[in-house]
Protein backbone atom coordinates (compact mmCIF):
# COMPACT_ATOMS: atom_id res chain seq x y z
CA UNK A 1 0.00 0.00 0.00
CA UNK A 2 2.85 2.56 1.24
CA UNK A 3 4.51 2.00 -2.35
CA UNK A 4 1.32 2.43 -4.48
CA UNK A 5 0.59 5.55 -2.41
CA UNK A 6 4.53 7.28 -3.24
CA UNK A 7 3.60 5.88 -6.99
CA UNK A 8 0.59 7.64 -6.94
CA UNK A 9 2.70 11.05 -5.10
CA UNK A 10 5.11 10.93 -7.54
CA UNK A 11 3.08 11.04 -10.31
CA UNK A 12 1.10 13.69 -8.95
CA UNK A 13 3.80 15.62 -8.80
CA UNK A 14 5.15 14.82 -12.41
CA UNK A 15 1.39 16.40 -13.25
CA UNK A 16 2.52 19.37 -11.54
CA UNK A 17 5.86 19.95 -12.87
CA UNK A 18 4.55 19.35 -16.56
CA UNK A 19 2.08 22.20 -15.97
CA UNK A 20 4.60 25.04 -14.16
CA UNK A 21 6.85 24.29 -17.13
CA UNK A 22 3.48 25.08 -19.98
CA UNK A 23 2.86 28.05 -18.22
CA UNK A 24 6.47 29.35 -17.92
CA UNK A 25 6.81 28.86 -21.40
CA UNK A 26 3.37 30.01 -22.60
CA UNK A 27 4.07 33.43 -19.50
CA UNK A 28 7.77 34.09 -21.42
CA UNK A 29 6.26 33.61 -25.09
CA UNK A 30 4.04 36.07 -24.32
CA UNK A 31 6.68 38.43 -22.63
CA UNK A 32 9.00 38.11 -25.81
CA UNK A 33 6.32 38.76 -28.63
CA UNK A 34 6.63 42.17 -29.79
CA UNK A 35 3.86 45.08 -30.46
CA UNK A 36 3.38 43.65 -33.91
CA UNK A 37 2.96 40.00 -32.84
CA UNK A 38 5.92 38.25 -33.83
CA UNK A 39 8.18 36.56 -32.02
CA UNK A 40 11.48 38.43 -32.10
CA UNK A 41 14.45 36.37 -33.94
CA UNK A 42 16.85 34.59 -32.01
CA UNK A 43 20.53 35.75 -32.90
CA UNK A 44 23.75 35.22 -31.89
CA UNK A 45 26.06 38.66 -31.59
CA UNK A 46 29.64 39.78 -30.32
CA UNK A 47 31.57 42.63 -30.51
CA UNK A 48 33.29 44.20 -33.12
CA UNK A 49 37.50 43.67 -32.56
CA UNK A 50 40.32 44.18 -33.69
CA UNK A 51 42.66 41.13 -35.50
CA UNK A 52 45.21 40.22 -37.62
CA UNK A 53 43.95 39.15 -40.92
CA UNK A 54 45.91 37.10 -43.86
CA UNK A 55 44.31 36.30 -47.03
CA UNK A 56 45.15 33.15 -48.85
CA UNK A 57 44.49 32.08 -51.94
CA UNK A 58 44.41 28.40 -52.25
CA UNK A 59 45.49 25.97 -54.51
CA UNK A 60 46.28 21.90 -55.30
CA UNK A 61 49.04 20.67 -57.47
CA UNK A 62 52.05 17.75 -57.59
CA UNK A 63 55.73 18.20 -56.15
CA UNK A 64 57.80 18.47 -58.90
CA UNK A 65 61.85 18.86 -59.05
CA UNK A 66 62.97 22.65 -59.61
CA UNK A 67 65.44 20.70 -62.63
CA UNK A 68 64.73 17.54 -64.00
CA UNK A 69 66.29 16.40 -67.36
CA UNK A 70 65.18 13.43 -69.55
CA UNK A 71 68.00 11.57 -71.17
CA UNK A 72 67.60 10.85 -75.01
CA UNK A 73 69.39 9.13 -77.63
CA UNK A 74 70.42 11.40 -80.56
CA UNK A 75 70.70 8.16 -82.63
CA UNK A 76 69.43 5.14 -83.44
CA UNK A 77 71.26 2.08 -81.81
CA UNK A 78 70.21 -0.94 -79.53
CA UNK A 79 71.03 -0.30 -75.77
CA UNK A 80 74.13 -2.07 -75.18
CA UNK A 81 75.02 -1.42 -71.34
CA UNK A 82 72.99 0.41 -68.59
CA UNK A 83 75.33 1.58 -65.56
CA UNK A 84 72.79 3.12 -63.17
CA UNK A 85 69.91 2.23 -61.49
CA UNK A 86 66.84 4.17 -60.25
CA UNK A 87 67.51 5.86 -56.87
CA UNK A 88 71.10 5.96 -57.82
CA UNK A 89 73.14 9.53 -57.27
CA UNK A 90 75.05 10.31 -60.34
CA UNK A 91 77.27 13.29 -61.20
CA UNK A 92 78.09 15.60 -64.24
CA UNK A 93 79.45 13.93 -66.92
CA UNK A 94 79.19 10.70 -65.17
CA UNK A 95 78.85 7.64 -67.68
CA UNK A 96 74.83 6.20 -68.11
CA UNK A 97 74.55 4.31 -71.30
CA UNK A 98 76.33 2.78 -73.81
CA UNK A 99 74.61 2.14 -77.27
CA UNK A 100 75.98 0.24 -79.97
CA UNK A 101 78.73 1.75 -81.78
CA UNK A 102 79.37 -0.56 -84.58
CA UNK A 103 77.82 0.79 -87.24
CA UNK A 104 79.02 4.31 -86.27
CA UNK A 105 82.45 3.27 -86.02
CA UNK A 106 82.37 2.07 -89.32
CA UNK A 107 80.81 5.36 -90.87
CA UNK A 108 83.77 6.97 -89.09
CA UNK A 109 86.26 4.84 -90.79
CA UNK A 110 85.20 5.24 -94.28
CA UNK A 111 84.83 8.90 -93.59
CA UNK A 112 88.38 9.20 -92.26
CA UNK A 113 89.48 7.55 -95.30
CA UNK A 114 87.91 9.64 -98.29
CA UNK A 115 89.34 12.43 -96.07
CA UNK A 116 92.71 10.60 -96.91
CA UNK A 117 92.05 10.19 -100.71
CA UNK A 118 90.77 13.91 -101.16
CA UNK A 119 94.02 15.31 -99.49
CA UNK A 120 95.90 13.11 -101.30
CA UNK A 121 93.84 14.60 -104.46
CA UNK A 122 94.34 18.00 -103.12
CA UNK A 123 98.01 17.33 -103.13
CA UNK A 124 98.34 16.38 -106.87
CA UNK A 125 96.26 19.22 -107.89
CA UNK A 126 98.26 21.20 -106.08
CA UNK A 127 101.60 20.24 -108.14
CA UNK A 128 99.53 20.40 -111.85
CA UNK A 129 97.95 24.30 -110.54
CA UNK A 130 101.59 25.30 -110.02
CA UNK A 131 102.90 23.76 -113.03
CA UNK A 132 100.71 24.97 -115.24
CA UNK A 133 101.50 28.35 -113.60
CA UNK A 134 105.43 28.24 -114.71
CA UNK A 135 104.68 27.24 -118.27
CA UNK A 136 101.96 30.23 -118.75
CA UNK A 137 104.42 32.09 -117.15
CA UNK A 138 106.80 31.40 -120.25
CA UNK A 139 104.11 31.12 -122.81
CA UNK A 140 104.26 27.77 -123.73
CA UNK A 141 100.67 26.92 -122.71
CA UNK A 142 96.80 28.62 -123.51
CA UNK A 143 94.91 30.34 -120.94
CA UNK A 144 92.19 27.90 -121.32
CA UNK A 145 94.93 25.17 -120.05
CA UNK A 146 96.03 27.02 -116.68
CA UNK A 147 92.18 28.03 -115.74
CA UNK A 148 91.33 24.22 -115.86
CA UNK A 149 94.21 23.48 -113.69
CA UNK A 150 92.93 26.24 -111.63
CA UNK A 151 89.51 25.05 -111.31
CA UNK A 152 90.38 21.28 -110.71
CA UNK A 153 92.76 22.75 -107.88
CA UNK A 154 89.46 24.39 -106.28
CA UNK A 155 87.21 21.12 -106.47
CA UNK A 156 89.55 19.14 -105.21
CA UNK A 157 90.35 21.72 -102.27
CA UNK A 158 86.16 21.79 -101.84
CA UNK A 159 86.10 18.19 -101.76
CA UNK A 160 88.32 17.87 -98.82
CA UNK A 161 86.50 20.77 -96.37
CA UNK A 162 83.33 18.21 -97.29
CA UNK A 163 84.87 14.89 -96.36
CA UNK A 164 86.27 16.97 -93.02
CA UNK A 165 82.55 17.74 -92.79
CA UNK A 166 81.49 14.38 -92.73
CA UNK A 167 84.40 13.07 -90.22
CA UNK A 168 83.48 15.54 -87.72
CA UNK A 169 79.61 14.06 -88.25
CA UNK A 170 80.27 10.54 -88.20
CA UNK A 171 82.52 11.16 -85.01
CA UNK A 172 79.62 13.13 -83.12
CA UNK A 173 77.55 10.46 -84.37
CA UNK A 174 80.25 7.86 -82.59
CA UNK A 175 80.31 9.42 -79.35
CA UNK A 176 76.72 9.96 -78.75
CA UNK A 177 76.59 5.92 -78.21
CA UNK A 178 77.32 6.87 -75.11
CA UNK A 179 75.54 9.17 -73.30
CA UNK A 180 76.61 11.11 -69.97
CA UNK A 181 74.97 13.05 -67.09
CA UNK A 182 74.23 16.46 -67.63
CA UNK A 183 74.11 17.41 -64.18
CA UNK A 184 74.25 16.39 -60.97
CA UNK A 185 71.14 14.42 -59.71
CA UNK A 186 68.93 11.18 -58.90
CA UNK A 187 68.23 9.21 -61.43
CA UNK A 188 64.29 9.45 -60.93
CA UNK A 189 63.05 6.65 -63.63
CA UNK A 190 64.79 4.52 -66.10
CA UNK A 191 62.34 3.97 -69.11
CA UNK A 192 64.19 0.92 -71.22
CA UNK A 193 65.87 -2.00 -70.44
CA UNK A 194 68.99 -3.34 -72.18
CA UNK A 195 68.94 -4.75 -75.40
CA UNK A 196 66.17 -2.76 -76.56
CA UNK A 197 66.22 0.09 -79.27
CA UNK A 198 66.75 3.84 -78.66
CA UNK A 199 65.09 5.53 -81.25
CA UNK A 200 66.99 8.48 -82.26
CA UNK A 201 64.88 11.75 -83.07
CA UNK A 202 64.80 15.20 -83.66
CA UNK A 203 61.35 16.17 -83.42
CA UNK A 204 60.17 13.38 -80.50
CA UNK A 205 62.41 12.55 -77.77
CA UNK A 206 62.55 8.52 -76.70
CA UNK A 207 63.21 9.39 -73.04
CA UNK A 208 65.58 6.44 -71.75
CA UNK A 209 65.84 8.03 -68.04
CA UNK A 210 65.30 10.51 -66.05
CA UNK A 211 67.26 12.83 -63.59
CA UNK A 212 66.36 15.14 -60.95
CA UNK A 213 67.65 16.80 -57.97
CA UNK A 214 65.20 15.80 -55.25
CA UNK A 215 67.12 18.63 -53.25
CA UNK A 216 65.52 21.55 -54.19
CA UNK A 217 61.35 21.09 -54.91
CA UNK A 218 58.74 22.77 -55.83
CA UNK A 219 55.27 22.95 -56.12
CA UNK A 220 53.49 23.17 -58.95
CA UNK A 221 49.40 24.31 -58.81
CA UNK A 222 46.36 25.62 -60.63
CA UNK A 223 45.22 28.70 -59.79
CA UNK A 224 41.79 29.94 -60.92
CA UNK A 225 41.97 33.23 -63.04
CA UNK A 226 40.24 35.21 -60.45
CA UNK A 227 42.50 34.88 -57.60
CA UNK A 228 46.09 34.81 -59.96
CA UNK A 229 45.91 38.56 -60.42
CA UNK A 230 46.30 38.69 -56.77
CA UNK A 231 49.61 37.03 -56.70
CA UNK A 232 53.27 38.37 -57.35
CA UNK A 233 56.20 36.59 -57.87
CA UNK A 234 58.12 36.39 -53.93
CA UNK A 235 54.90 35.54 -52.27
CA UNK A 236 54.96 33.49 -49.48
CA UNK A 237 53.07 29.81 -48.93
CA UNK A 238 52.31 27.38 -46.56
CA UNK A 239 52.52 24.01 -48.27
CA UNK A 240 50.42 20.76 -47.35
CA UNK A 241 51.13 17.98 -48.54
CA UNK A 242 49.23 15.04 -48.26
CA UNK A 243 51.91 12.25 -47.48
CA UNK A 244 53.34 14.36 -44.62
CA UNK A 245 50.20 14.38 -42.08
CA UNK A 246 50.20 17.27 -39.56
CA UNK A 247 53.37 19.39 -40.98
CA UNK A 248 53.39 22.26 -42.30
CA UNK A 249 55.95 23.80 -45.13
CA UNK A 250 56.55 26.78 -46.56
CA UNK A 251 57.69 28.50 -49.74
CA UNK A 252 57.71 31.39 -52.38
CA UNK A 253 56.24 31.86 -55.81
CA UNK A 254 58.68 31.67 -58.23
CA UNK A 255 57.43 31.61 -61.07
CA UNK A 256 53.66 32.56 -62.56
CA UNK A 257 52.72 31.59 -66.47
CA UNK A 258 51.42 34.08 -68.60
CA UNK A 259 49.03 31.53 -70.53
CA UNK A 260 45.88 29.91 -69.03
CA UNK A 261 45.43 26.65 -69.54
CA UNK A 262 41.80 25.71 -69.88
CA UNK A 263 39.40 22.38 -68.75
CA UNK A 264 36.32 21.89 -70.09
CA UNK A 265 36.36 24.37 -73.04
CA UNK A 266 32.80 25.40 -74.46
CA UNK A 267 31.04 22.82 -71.82
CA UNK A 268 29.53 25.01 -68.61
CA UNK A 269 32.34 22.61 -65.86
CA UNK A 270 35.13 24.93 -68.02
CA UNK A 271 37.62 26.43 -65.82
CA UNK A 272 40.46 28.46 -66.15
CA UNK A 273 43.89 28.43 -64.57
CA UNK A 274 47.37 29.50 -64.56
CA UNK A 275 50.27 27.58 -63.27
CA UNK A 276 52.03 28.94 -60.77
CA UNK A 277 55.43 27.39 -59.15
CA UNK A 278 56.18 27.41 -55.55
CA UNK A 279 60.13 27.02 -54.30
CA UNK A 280 60.24 25.00 -51.19
CA UNK A 281 62.80 26.51 -48.56
CA UNK A 282 63.24 23.27 -46.32
CA UNK A 283 62.47 19.94 -48.68
CA UNK A 284 61.65 16.73 -46.12
CA UNK A 285 63.36 13.49 -46.44
CA UNK A 286 61.57 10.90 -48.17
CA UNK A 287 59.95 13.48 -50.74
CA UNK A 288 58.67 12.33 -54.19
CA UNK A 289 57.92 13.83 -57.81
CA UNK A 290 54.53 13.64 -58.16
CA UNK A 291 53.18 13.75 -54.41
CA UNK A 292 49.51 15.87 -53.81
CA UNK A 293 50.44 18.99 -52.17
CA UNK A 294 48.31 22.17 -51.23
CA UNK A 295 49.66 25.76 -51.59
CA UNK A 296 48.40 28.45 -49.47
CA UNK A 297 49.84 31.52 -51.26
CA UNK A 298 49.57 34.76 -48.41
CA UNK A 299 48.92 38.11 -50.85
CA UNK A 300 47.79 40.32 -48.20
CA UNK A 301 48.08 40.80 -44.63
CA UNK A 302 46.54 43.45 -42.36
CA UNK A 303 48.01 43.79 -38.91
CA UNK A 304 45.46 45.43 -36.32
CA UNK A 305 42.71 45.24 -38.41
CA UNK A 306 38.85 46.13 -37.44
CA UNK A 307 36.97 42.73 -38.59
CA UNK A 308 33.62 41.24 -38.95
CA UNK A 309 32.95 37.41 -39.19
CA UNK A 310 32.55 36.47 -42.34
CA UNK A 311 28.66 34.95 -41.89
CA UNK A 312 27.89 38.32 -40.68
CA UNK A 313 28.09 39.97 -43.68
CA UNK A 314 25.17 40.20 -45.95
CA UNK A 315 23.98 41.73 -49.14
CA UNK A 316 20.46 43.52 -49.15
CA UNK A 317 18.94 46.14 -51.92
CA UNK A 318 20.36 49.61 -51.59
CA UNK A 319 17.25 51.23 -48.88
CA UNK A 320 15.94 48.21 -47.98
CA UNK A 321 15.23 50.13 -44.70
CA UNK A 322 12.25 51.59 -46.70
CA UNK A 323 11.26 48.79 -48.11
CA UNK A 324 10.94 46.34 -45.37
CA UNK A 325 9.19 47.21 -42.20
CA UNK A 326 9.74 45.36 -38.90
CA UNK A 327 8.91 42.13 -37.94
CA UNK A 328 6.90 41.91 -41.41
CA UNK A 329 9.76 41.17 -43.87
CA UNK A 330 9.07 41.52 -47.59
CA UNK A 331 5.35 43.21 -48.68
CA UNK A 332 3.45 41.01 -51.25
CA UNK A 333 4.19 44.11 -54.09
CA UNK A 334 7.60 44.31 -53.11
CA UNK A 335 8.12 40.59 -54.83
CA UNK A 336 6.64 41.99 -57.88
CA UNK A 337 8.33 45.34 -58.23
CA UNK A 338 11.66 43.76 -57.73
CA UNK A 339 10.81 41.15 -60.36
CA UNK A 340 10.19 44.49 -62.81
CA UNK A 341 13.43 46.49 -62.23
CA UNK A 342 15.80 45.84 -64.55
CA UNK A 343 18.93 47.08 -62.70
CA UNK A 344 18.75 46.84 -58.92
CA UNK A 345 21.62 47.94 -56.84
CA UNK A 346 22.76 45.83 -53.55
CA UNK A 347 24.53 46.79 -50.72
CA UNK A 348 26.77 44.82 -48.21
CA UNK A 349 25.74 45.09 -44.83
CA UNK A 350 25.66 43.64 -41.55
CA UNK A 351 23.03 43.81 -38.42
CA UNK A 352 23.69 45.89 -35.39
CA UNK A 353 21.79 45.36 -31.71
CA UNK A 354 20.12 47.96 -30.54
CA UNK A 355 17.98 49.46 -27.47
CA UNK A 356 15.38 50.64 -29.47
CA UNK A 357 14.19 51.28 -32.77
CA UNK A 358 16.14 53.70 -35.26
CA UNK A 359 17.33 55.08 -38.78
CA UNK A 360 20.43 53.85 -40.62
CA UNK A 361 23.72 55.28 -40.50
CA UNK A 362 25.24 55.23 -44.53
CA UNK A 363 27.85 57.41 -45.46
CA UNK A 364 28.28 59.12 -42.00
CA UNK A 365 24.62 60.31 -41.90
CA UNK A 366 21.57 59.13 -39.84
CA UNK A 367 18.30 58.06 -41.89
CA UNK A 368 15.42 58.19 -40.37
CA UNK A 369 12.86 55.43 -42.16
CA UNK A 370 9.19 56.43 -42.48
CA UNK A 371 7.30 55.06 -39.55
CA UNK A 372 9.80 54.89 -37.11
CA UNK A 373 7.44 57.24 -34.86
CA UNK A 374 4.80 54.40 -35.03
CA UNK A 375 7.56 51.34 -33.52
CA UNK A 376 7.37 51.85 -29.77
CA UNK A 377 10.51 50.09 -28.01
CA UNK A 378 9.13 47.59 -25.21
CA UNK A 379 10.72 46.80 -21.96
CA UNK A 380 14.17 45.30 -22.22
CA UNK A 381 13.08 44.07 -25.96
CA UNK A 382 16.75 44.52 -28.61
CA UNK A 383 16.67 45.81 -32.39
CA UNK A 384 18.88 45.97 -34.40
CA UNK A 385 19.70 48.24 -37.24
CA UNK A 386 21.01 47.48 -40.87
CA UNK A 387 24.39 48.84 -41.34
CA UNK A 388 26.34 49.37 -44.49
CA UNK A 389 30.04 48.73 -44.37
CA UNK A 390 32.79 49.12 -46.72
CA UNK A 391 34.76 45.41 -46.48
CA UNK A 392 38.73 44.88 -47.53
CA UNK A 393 40.71 41.49 -48.03
CA UNK A 394 39.46 38.67 -46.44
CA UNK A 395 40.91 35.49 -44.51
CA UNK A 396 39.37 32.17 -44.06
CA UNK A 397 36.96 33.06 -41.24
CA UNK A 398 37.09 37.26 -41.01
CA UNK A 399 36.94 39.94 -42.91
CA UNK A 400 38.35 43.59 -42.93
CA UNK A 401 36.47 46.38 -42.63
CA UNK A 402 37.41 49.62 -44.08
CA UNK A 403 34.68 52.07 -42.84
CA UNK A 404 30.80 51.43 -41.37
CA UNK A 405 31.96 50.24 -37.61
CA UNK A 406 33.85 51.35 -34.87
CA UNK A 407 35.34 48.79 -32.16
CA UNK A 408 32.93 47.45 -29.90
CA UNK A 409 30.26 47.80 -31.40
CA UNK A 410 27.86 44.24 -31.18
CA UNK A 411 26.84 42.96 -34.47
CA UNK A 412 24.63 39.85 -35.42
CA UNK A 413 27.19 36.82 -36.07
CA UNK A 414 24.42 33.69 -36.23
CA UNK A 415 22.15 32.04 -37.44
CA UNK A 416 22.75 31.96 -40.98
CA UNK A 417 18.96 32.03 -42.00
CA UNK A 418 18.45 34.85 -39.45
CA UNK A 419 21.19 37.08 -41.50
CA UNK A 420 20.42 35.92 -44.72
CA UNK A 421 16.26 36.13 -44.82
CA UNK A 422 14.48 36.42 -41.80
CA UNK A 423 16.20 39.82 -40.40
CA UNK A 424 15.30 43.68 -41.26
CA UNK A 425 15.69 47.11 -39.93
CA UNK A 426 14.00 47.36 -36.72
CA UNK A 427 13.69 43.69 -36.46
CA UNK A 428 13.03 42.68 -32.86
CA UNK A 429 15.57 39.90 -31.76
CA UNK A 430 16.50 38.24 -28.73
CA UNK A 431 20.09 37.15 -28.02
CA UNK A 432 21.46 33.29 -27.26
CA UNK A 433 22.38 35.06 -24.26
CA UNK A 434 19.30 36.21 -23.25
CA UNK A 435 18.00 33.31 -24.15
CA UNK A 436 20.73 30.75 -21.90
CA UNK A 437 19.43 32.68 -19.11
CA UNK A 438 15.50 32.00 -19.71
CA UNK A 439 15.87 28.42 -19.72
CA UNK A 440 18.14 28.47 -16.85
CA UNK A 441 14.73 30.54 -15.16
CA UNK A 442 13.04 27.27 -15.82
CA UNK A 443 15.18 25.39 -14.47
CA UNK A 444 15.40 27.03 -10.97
CA UNK A 445 11.53 27.60 -10.85
CA UNK A 446 11.01 23.77 -11.59
CA UNK A 447 13.07 22.90 -9.26
CA UNK A 448 11.76 24.93 -6.45
CA UNK A 449 8.35 23.69 -6.86
CA UNK A 450 9.11 20.40 -6.79
CA UNK A 451 10.96 21.12 -3.69
CA UNK A 452 7.78 22.77 -2.30
CA UNK A 453 5.78 19.78 -3.48
CA UNK A 454 8.15 17.58 -1.90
Amino acid sequence: MEKKKKKKSNKKRNIIIISILVLIVVALSLKFVSSSGVKPVEVTVEPVAKREIVHKVTASGKIQPEKQVEISANISALIMEISVEEGDSVMMGQHLISLDRMRYEAASEQALSRLKSAEANLVKNTAMRDRAEKLFSEQLISSQEIESSTASFQLAESDVEMTRASLKSAMDDLSKTSLLAPSNGIVTEVRKEEGEMALGSMFQADVIMSIADLSKMEVNVDVNENDVVSIEIGDTSEIEIDAFQDTLFYGVVTEIAHIAQTAGLGTQEQVTNFKVKVRMIDVPEGIRPGMSATANIVTDKRVNALAIPIQSLTVRPVGSEKQMFPDKGVPENESEERSKAKVQEFEELIFILADEPGGVLRNGELSKPEGLDKIKSKGDTKYVHIRPVTVGISSETHYEVISGLEEGEEIVVGSYRAISKDLSHNRTVITSKDSEENQKGFRIQIGGSSKSEN
